[in-house]
Order: C-alpha cells, then sequence, then structure tokens
C-alpha cells in the first residue's frame, strides 16, 4: 500500500519567521499547515536554529491531521527525527488527532532525575574524583552497558513495564518520597508489556539500572547560586549544596520499540489517508489499533525509563553513603520524550489532548492539581541540564505554560553535530580541558566525551533566559558542575 505524500510547506525555500515579542516567532500557516509554528527564541539564539532545518520541521509537524493551538518550539531546538528535539505538539482526537512515533522519538522517556545531598560542597571537595570513579563502577555506562547483579525474570520484566515505578517501591529500589516526586508518579498508565516485542525485551533484559551512551550522564554539581528563596526551600536546595543529576532513557527496549512502530505507522498512514509531507512523521489516528498498539509498548517502555533511573538512584545512594554518610532526596524526575493524554485550555475550553514532547519538559504551574502537594503552592521543579564544563538550572512552572501546553526546554540544545564536535576537537585531550574547568570527567569512551564537549552546546543560560522571559518557567537555582559520569 502506497503512502501517500504532500508537498512540504517550505520545500527547498527559507522558512519566515514572524516576530510576535522578544520571546516568541511565528511560522506562518500556508500549504497543508493546519496551524502556526510558534518559536521561543530571542535574536541571539535565532541564528544557530537557523543553521539547519529544524524550522521547517516545525511547519511540517504542523501538518499533522488534529493538530491544535500551534506546533511549538523550544529554545533549545534543533534537528530530529522527524519532529525536531524540542518540539512539542498537541492532537486532539475528536478532531482526527492522530499519534507519531516520530513526535517522542527512539528514546522513550529518555528524562532527567534532580538528586539533593545532605551535604555541602566543603565536605566533597578534595574528594570529587574519589566519588566520581565510585559512582563510574557503581553506575554502568556506555553502549550495551549491563548490570550484573540485577538479574530480571520475564516477569520481572513485565512488572517493571507495567507498574513503573510500583514495582521499584515493592522490591525496594523507591521509597514513597521517591514516587511522589516523579510525572505521573513514575508509571505511564496504558502500559501493555505485551506489545512490546521479544526483541525489544531481549535487549532492556539486562540494561536496567544503566546509563547508556550519547549525552546520558550522571553528573555531581553544587548549587551557586539561589535565585528564588520560596522555591527553593520548597524543593529543598541550598546554596553550596551538593546535587546528583541522572539523565538516561529505556535503552535498547525503547529504541527497539519505536523502531519495530515505523513500519506499521507507514502503513497505517496510507491505510487511514494521511497524507505526509515527511515519511519520518509517520502516523495514525489516536482511536486506531495502530495507535493504540504503539501508545501501550511505548508506556511500557516509557515505565521501564522510570524505574531505570530509580535503579541508577538506588546504586548512587550507597555510593554517597559510603563515601560520606549522606543521603540522596528525589527534587524531581520528569519525562523529556512522551506522547501522554493531558487537558489543557484550548480555545477558552479544556480539551483532552494527546501532547507530543520530544526533547521538552512538563513544566506545571503553582496550584496544579497533579503537583504533590509539597510544590502545588511554588510550581513543579523544572530541570535543565546544561553542558560538562558550565552550569545547568533548576526552574518552576510558570503560568505562561498554559501557551505551551504546560511545557519548557529540556537542555541547552546541540549546536554541533556529534561527528562535527568530534572534527573540530581533534586531538586535544578533553579530560584535561574540563579539569582545567574544574570538571572530573569519566566515560565509557574518549569519543563520547569529545562529543559532548561545551562547545558543542549553545549557553543554556541564554535558552533558560527565553524560557523565565517567555513565563514557561521561572528560574531557582543555577547548579555548576564537579565530577561526571558520560556514557
Amino acid at each position: 500500500m502506497r503512502v501517500p505524500l504532500a508537498p512540504p510547506p517550505y520545500a527547498e525555500r527559507a522558512v519566515p519567521i514572524e516576530q510576535i515579542d522578544d520571546n516568541r516567532w511565528r511560522i506562518p500557516k500556508t500549504g497543508a499547515m493546519n496551524v502556526d509554528g510558534i518559536v521561543y527564541a530571542d535574536q541571539r539564539l535565532l541564528p544557530a536554529i537557523a543553521k539547519d532545518r529544524s524550522l521547517e520541521q516545525v511547519a511540517n509537524v504542523a501538518t499533522l491531521p488534529g493538530i491544535v493551538g500551534a506546533s511549538l518550539a523550544m529554545p533549545d531546538i534543533h534537528w530530529g527525527y522527524g519532529f525536531p528535539i524540542g518540539g512539542v505538539a498537541a492532537f486532539d482526537e475528536t478532531q482526527g488527532g492522530i499519534v507519531s512515533p516520530g513526535g517522542v522519538g527512539y528514546d522513550i522517556n529518555c528524562g532527567v532525575r534532580l538528586l539533593a545531598a545532605d551535604v555541602d560542597v566543603g565536605v566533597v571537595r578534595g574528594k570529587v574524583e574519589k566519588l566520581t570513579r565510585n559512582l563510574f563502577d557503581a553506575i554502568p555506562a556506555g553502549v550495551g552497558s549491563k548490570r550484573a547483579e540485577l538479574k530480571l525474570s520475564g516477569r520481572d520484566l513485565d512488572d517493571v513495564m507495567g507498574e513503573g515505578l510500583n514495582w521499584a517501591f515493592r522490591k525496594g529500589y523507591a521509597d514513597k518520597r521517591d514516587v511522589e516526586r516523579v510525572e505521573e508518579r513514575g508509571r505511564i498508565a496504558g502500559a501493555d508489556p505485551a506489545l512490546v516485542s521479544a526483541r525489544a525485551k531481549q535487549r532492556g533484559m539486562p540494561q536496567l539500572g544503566t546509563l547508556g551512551s550519547g549525552n546520558h550522564f550522571a553528573e555531581v554539581g553544587v548549587i551557586e547560586e539561589i535565585f528564588s528563596e520560596p522555591e527553593a526551600e520548597a524543593f529543598g536546595l541550598r546554596e553550596g549544596q551538593v546535587t546528583l543529576m541522572i539523565h538516561s532513557g529505556s535503552r535498547g527496549l525503547g529504541h527497539q520499540v519505536c523502531t519495530d512502530s515505523l513500519a506499521t505507522m507507514l502503513r497505517a498512514s496510507a491505510a487511514h489517508s494521511i497524507p505526509l509531507v515527511d515519511r519520518q512523521l509517520c502516523c495514525a489516528p489516536i482511536q486506531s489499533a495502530e495507535a493504540r498498539a504503539y501508545l501501550g509498548a511505548m508506556a511500557a517502555a516509557a515505565n521501564y525509563a522510570f524505574v531505570n533511573r530509580q535503579v541508577m538512584t538506588h546504586w548512587a545512594r550507597s555510593v554517597f553513603d559510603d563515601l560520606f554518610g549522606a543521603s540522596l532526596s528525589t527534587v524531581y524526575d520528569v519525562c523529556h520524550n512522551i506522547a501522554k493524554p493531558e487537558v489543557h485550555t484550548v480555545d477558552e475550553r479544556q480539551r483532552r489532548l494527546l501532547v507530543h514532547r520530544k526533547g521538552a519538559t512538563r513544566a506545571l504551574p503553582r496550584g496544579h492539581e497533579e503537583l504533590p502537594a509539597v510544590y502545588r503552592p511554588v510550581g513543579q521543579p523544572v530541570i535543565i541540564p546544561g553542558d560538562m564544563g558550565r552550569y545547568s538550572f533548576v526552574l518552576a512552572g510558570g503560568e505562561g505554560s498554559a501557551e505551551t501546553f504546560a511545557s519548557a526546554c529540556h537542555g541547552a540544545g546541540r549546536m554541533l553535530s556529534r561527528g562535527e564536535a568530534k572534527r573540530r576537537l581533534g586531538g586535544e585531550d578533553v579530560r584535561k580541558q574540563l579539569s582545567d574547568m574544574g570538571v572530573f570527567v569519566l566515560g565509557a569512551s574518549k569519543a563520547t566525551i569529545a562529543e559532548e564537549m561545551p562547545f558543542a552546546y549553545k549557553d543554556v543560560a541564554e535558552v533558560v533566559e527565553v524560557v523565565a522571559n517567555g513565563g514557561l518557567a521561572s528560574k531557582v537555582a543555577r547548579i555548576r558542575p564537579l565530577g561526571c559520569v558520560k556514557g
């Protein structure tokens, strides 16, 4: 069955952008677009954004059936598979809305967890190298990394995918505070392990509790500035406090779920007569059998990712306890790559939508009923990793996120591809450069460290400034890296 194709809105020509205000730009609706594109950026960030084809991808996403509001791009946007990384789009099933694996990506529920230690930097200083080495030994990293001590049966794996953090709690890897301070309490509803292929399960079985490779990391940091005391106090953060940030996802299991879905979704696009401006945007109507199968498998992979970060938290807690007699408390854990049903106000009425976030973070404002009670007065912790050499930020969800389906950026955003970063670096000693910046780094390979050098990324402070000025989230704290384990 042939997939129907449509001409891309801005094929082979520059994508026009119209300034709305200091932090937003419009890509006008044209051709097959159903809505405008809206890009969050300022004059400093636009040149880097315009260097790749991500603006064209924002316009392409706007052609998908049932999209509402606008096709959105966060200020860390860069080119991705189908959807741009940093893209957000919401679909209404009553208007023919769809689900697209390209709007989630290969690393389903790649996300980040922030942990706060009950120890200050003065205690850790002088022991950063030992702490980083111990974390490197405790948390397997790199392509195909495995944790021999954690043996899962097939039933265990199904329970992980079906129960999410409830499984980790039952097994003693998580406490109640952990579960309460994770998006969706660490369990995406509708997960069906039976819809996950045998190959995906085979890949995921030995990888629970591992970082993986690429841009995944476990980073020790110190809070060097507090911008707002009420939010920082609610989050349990203070100046000089040591933190640990864990960034990872669903490993080979999630990658395989995405891979398995693409051929099915191409056939679904043809069967449901959905014209595509890009085959990477293959999709299916939300209520179709193909969409239900993908969403069930995707949720299972997302739950695996929640548990993956939790198990790494368990290993890290042992390291901090052994070295310093210190504990690690979960501040928050949030998805970066997900599609899930949420209720949002569009055109002055509440609607149940399927929100795709690909390289974007949920950012609920104060008072939202889905927040843990302790965070309801201040808003959701929004964790924005930067690069290995400079800084990361903690924000609080703002009222302006109502314009973005409660979404904000997820990081700094790449400026250089991994290959280009390595070419520009040449034979330089990456670890020495980072050491000169005050950061001790260990990686599974020299190549992955080189790919993630600071100059490969935008300055996350500039990205966060747009998010804050746009009202999506407000600045709470800045974290400086001390030691980093790279995948």
